[in-house]
């Protein structure tokens, strides 16, 4: 880990962490800890952190490791990815035989499907 520019935690807290989880979370941030880039994404707040680690202490000394020296950016709004899912299930599904964003056609031929 030591060779590392950038660690990145991506949605810590989505899943609950086991004992041994927990501790092996702590070691891998202590390890990184004023000696490589960490971005942690998570979207639990601080003091719900303690569920997710099972412990007040561990969670006390994860959180003091990365939130000294840090930024801490805080968004709101819709998840991208609810967005996304949105977008999609509102676009109208084109017919049969229409031309693709790669300019193909299908076209239904005997029951089917051959692309020009």
């Amino acid at each position: 880990m030591a060779k590392l520019d950038l660690l990145v935690l991506d949605e810590l807290g989505y899943v609950p962490a086991s004992k041994v989880g927990a501790e092996l979370l702590f070691d891998v941030i202590s390890t990184a800890y004023e000696r490589t880039s960490l971005i942690v994404t998570s979207n639990l707040p601080f003091e719900s952190w303690t569920e997710v680690l099972g412990s007040e202490r561990l969670t006390g000394a994860t959180l003091d490791r990365l939130t000294h020296r840090c930024r801490i950016i805080e968004t709101k709004g819709e998840s991208y990815r609810l967005q996304d899912a949105k977008s999609r299930t509102a676009r109208v599904t084109a017919p049969r035989g229409a031309t693709g964003s790669n300019g193909t056609a299908t076209m239904p031929v005997d029951g089917a499907q051959t692309t020009k």
